[in-house]
């Protein structure tokens, strides 16, 4: 996992206060927290983007939700908070935490050179052990680029890689332009100069 900074066995409860004072996103896993990254302008942009394009095709009971809805892994007891989440119906909460939920049907991180490891490999083990999950979105935000692995309802699981055209989402009727969600256009222009007077 990624982090900033961590200490061994936090409670929950304890994590929570870390995570509601915290300028970053935490995530809590077997009693240590990660601050996640972000942060970044093209993170930022990227996530924007999905939001917003996910938001337009959505129908109700779909909703569409940012990083900063938490989601429990019952199995792996992880608490994550994933760049995008949809959750379709009623929200079943986690039973540690009514604020947390436990049934979305798709999550999406959007990930660069520093967490991309993580984010493809342990935390992706995570995500298939929810059985609500049908979708996963892996979205480079360095280039047009996405790894969806997805789980079927008669439990088959396939993994498809997408750099460009439209990938279909059929289990919440969305299909998305890998392109169009490219944050790569965004131009650094350094540091903001007070107007001369």
């Amino acid at each position: 996992m990624s982090t900033s900074a961590r200490r061994l066995h936090y409670g929950y409860t304890e994590y929570l206060a870390r995570e509601s004072a915290s300028p970053a996103r935490l995530e809590y896993w077997h009693g240590e927290t990660y601050a996640m990254a972000g942060g970044i302008p093209d993170h930022a942009a990227l996530a924007a983007a999905l939001i917003g394009a996910l938001h337009a095709q959505l129908r109700a009971p779909c909703r569409v939700f940012g990083s900063d809805l938490r989601v429990y892994i019952a199995a792996t007891e992880l608490t994550a908070c994933p760049d995008v989440s949809v959750v379709c119906g009623p929200s079943a909460r986690s039973s540690i935490d009514a604020l947390t939920v436990a049934n979305p049907i798709v999550v999406a991180e959007l990930t660069g050179a520093s967490a991309e490891h993580y984010d493809r490999g342990e935390k992706l083990c995570h995500y298939l052990t929810l059985t609500s999950l049908r979708d996963i979105l892996v979205v480079s935000y360095r280039e047009p680029c996405a790894t969806v692995p997805r789980r079927f309802d008669d439990g088959h699981r396939s993994s498809n890689e997408v750099r460009e055209g439209t990938e279909s989402h059929p289990s919440i009727g969305v299909s998305l332009d890998v392109r169009a969600l490219d944050a790569g256009g965004l131009e650094d222009t350094g540091p903001m100069r007070a107007p001369s007077s």
